[in-house]
Order: C-alpha cells, then sequence, then structure tokens
C-alpha cells in the first residue's frame, strides 16, 4: 500500500468486491492493496475461512445451508473488526447477499438467519459486480477450494448477479480477453468511491475512459 499523509476521520463505508467463480476477485484485490493507501482495509472471503477450516461441504441440502449460515456470520463478524481502524474504504472480498446464490432447498437464507434481503444490502456503500468469462480457456481450476464445473461457475455468476439487484452503486464489470482492461475499470471505480482526501494517493493503473 501507498502511504497517506491524511489525517482525516473517516466513515469505513464497507465496499464489495464480488463475482462469480473465477471473475478475478483474488486479483483485483491485490492490485487494490498494491495501488491504494493504507487507508484501504480489506477483508477475506468469509468462504475461504469456512471451507479452508474444513466445514462439511457436499451436496445435501441441510449441509449447503449449513454452511451458507456459517459464512454469514463469520462475514458479519469480519465486518464488525474493523471499526476501530479509521479506514476510509472497507472492501470486502464479498457480501452477505452473495449467500442466497448458494442457498438449496425450502426457505431462503434471510429468514434462516433472521434477517432481510432489504437489511443486507443497506449494510453496503458500493457493490462492484466481476461477471464470470465465458471462454472455455478462461475458467481457472488451480484455486484447491473452488469446486464448480465451468457451467455451475456460469449459473452462479447469475445468481450473484439477482443478489444485488436493487442495489443504488452497483457497477458491473463485464468479462473482457484482456484481464487487465476488466481489473482497471473495477479499480477506477473503487478509486472514486474513496474519499477525495486518499484519491489522489492513487497512482493511475491504465485508466479506462
Amino acid at each position: 500500500m501507498n502511504p497517506c499523509t491524511c489525517t482525516e476521520s473517516h466513515d469505513g463505508r464497507r465496499v464489495v468486491l464480488t463475482g462469480g467463480p473465477a471473475a478475478g476477485k483474488s486479483a483485483v484485490l491485490e492490485l487494490a492493496r498494491l495501488f491504494f493507501c493504507s487507508h484501504l482495509h480489506t477483508l477475506p472471503e468469509a468462504a475461504g475461512i469456512v471451507f479452508s477450516g474444513h466445514f462439511p461441504r457436499n451436496h445435501r441440502v441441510d449441509i449447503r445451508q449449513a454452511a451458507q449460515r456459517a459464512i454469514y456470520h463469520v462475514q458479519r463478524e469480519l465486518e464488525s473488526t474493523v471499526v476501530v481502524e479509521n479506514a476510509a474504504m472497507v472492501l470486502c472480498d464479498r457480501g452477505t447477499p452473495d449467500g442466497s446464490a448458494y442457498w438449496l432447498g425450502e426457505g431462503d437464507l434471510w429468514s434462516s438467519v433472521g434477517t432481510t434481503r432489504e437489511t443486507e444490502l443497506a449494510r453496503y456503500h458500493a457493490v462492484i459486480l466481476l461477471r464470470t468469462p465465458s471462454a472455455p480457456d478462461a475458467y481457472d481450476q488451480r484455486n484447491p477450494l473452488r469446486i464448480e464445473t465451468q457451467d455451475e461457475a456460469r449459473a452462479i455468476d447469475v445468481k450473484i448477479a439477482a443478489a444485488w439487484v436493487g442495489h443504488p452503486r452497483l457497477y458491473e464489470i463485464p468479462a473482457t480477453e484482456d484481464f487487465l482492461s476488466k481489473a482497471a475499470h473495477a479499480l477506477k471505480h473503487l478509486r472514486e468511491l474513496m474519499p477525495e482526501c486518499c484519491r489522489n494517493t492513487v497512482p493511475p493503473f491504465r485508466w479506462p475512459a
């Protein structure tokens, strides 16, 4: 991260970086950490924490539902850890509405954890949605926690996009052949969402028009 001379108090606005499997979230997060100032605070993906800790994972509906409840609560607690950090932006690797895209069976995630979709959408200042590429050779299977086929990844991508419909600051970044162009669009939106006192510390990254 770049040093920042800003001494302003910040509101720690939550911004979500989301998208289907292989959409490029991890790469964009790393670029944001590299290019943005120290007032950007990033959070890890709650699902990665849950599943890397060997939470049961199979196709049983009750297990899938239990996993999404666990991910929801881990996400909420992760977000609560940064309230004293004076962050200008808390960049979340996914947000709580993402879990609804993975819910199977009767009922829904929201009633299962005692909340509503509207309440969860309102918790986030903005959403950067990266779309999953459709080209056969663009899907990266090297992530050991990723178990979806390419067709399943595209289906999840559609459900995640639907989960965020209605958010007032939803920025959709389509898949492109050139990933750097896609990343530049995402970083441009993130830069514009930073307060002005921190924005000018972010160096150019092939900013698109």
